[in-house]
């Protein structure tokens, strides 16, 4: 796996996961939205983990430095 996540990226993916995390723990989200929602921001959590995401090499997005040869 080629890194393919950059660092403007990973920032946006972790705030957004934040901030389903916070709107679950603060009951603005319950229910299956928030089911939903967590899944997507665990999914986040992982690809920036990861330094991959699938769907960026479906799509032949790359936000990283790897590129450079």
């Amino acid at each position: 796996m080629k890194k393919n996540i950059g660092n403007a990226d990973k920032l946006l993916r972790i705030l957004f996961a934040i901030a389903i995390i916070v709107l679950y723990y603060t009951n603005v989200i319950s229910g299956m939205l928030a089911i939903i929602l967590m899944t997507v921001g665990i999914i986040l959590l992982v690809t920036v983990l990861a330094n991959f995401c699938p769907l960026y090499t479906i799509f032949g997005i790359n936000t990283g430095n790897s590129s450079k040869k």
